[in-house]
Parts: C-alpha cells; sequence; structure tokens
C-alpha cells in the first residue's frame, strides 16, 4: 500500500514482472552510510581504488556491515575506481598495482579513458585486459 500526498494505491502491482532482478552497484567509501547501504541493498560496491590499504580497511567496513545485516559479503561484487590507468605500452605497471586489489577480493577495476581518442587507447590497452583476468585466476 502507497499513502502519499496526492495519491493513495491500495495495491501496487508490477506486471508483468521482470525478467531479471535488477543488479544494484552502490558506489562510495562513506564508512557509516554508503557501505552500510551496500550490505543491505547491494549486489557490488565500488570503491575508490585510492590504495590497497585504505580498500582493505573498507572492505572490513562492509564486512562488518554486512554482519550486522545478515548479508553474505561474499555474494557482493567488488570492484574499485582506479587511480590511474593502463597506459599504451605500459601496461605490465598497471597490472602489477591492480594485483593487490586482487588479493584483498576486488573483482574488476573500472578505468576511463583520457581525453583525446578513447579507440585508440582501448586498442594500446587491450593486451592488458588478459592480465588482469589472471589476476583474479578467471
Amino acid at each position: 500500500a502507497y499513502e502519499g500526498r496526492y495519491y493513495q494505491l491500495r495495491e501496487t502491482l508490477c506486471s508483468p514482472q521482470p525478467i531479471n532482478r535488477p543488479k544494484v552497484i552502490i558506489g562510495g567509501s562513506g564508512e557509516r552510510k554508503t557501505l552500510r547501504l551496500v550490505a543491505q541493498y547491494g549486489d557490488a560496491c565500488n570503491l575508490f581504488g585510492s590504495s590497497p590499504g585504505e580498500v582493505a580497511h573498507k572492505l572490513d567496513v562492509l564486512r562488518r556491515h554486512c554482519d550486522d545485516a545478515g548479508t553474505d559479503y561474499d555474494a557482493i561484487r567488488k570492484t574499485v575506481l582506479a587511480r590511474t590507468n593502463p597506459t599504451p605500452g605500459r601496461g605490465d605497471e598497471f597490472v602489477a598495482s591492480m594485483a593487490d586489489y586482487a588479493k584483498l577480493g576486488i573483482d574488476t577495476a573500472i578505468v576511463m579513458p583520457p581525453d583525446g581518442s578513447p579507440a585508440r587507447w582501448i586498442d594500446g590497452i587491450a593486451p592488458v585486459v588478459r592480465q588482469l583476468a589472471e589476476l583474479g585466476g578467471r
């Protein structure tokens, strides 16, 4: 039921039902609210890749929130917004910097192409993708 200022609904329906439940990713690093919301409602979280030590701390906070909420911590996909981007020709350095995050259980590193030609940048860093996948054993 819904009782609003202008509308009142005795019953709400979603028909037809969605084929799949939408996935919810919550981004941010706030320990009191954001990570608590991840534990309650999120299928994934996107943390800022400030440093492996800081991300490890945030994951510990998330684990405590999951314990409090009765949520399976391992069922939440963990991602980081990488602080640095892979540079064409220097992908090994980026992979090495992401290895510590992979050891923490980070599933995905999100990168954004710099200004200019995103397609050329993607072509230049394509070899890094396989190396990153190998960090997680996939």
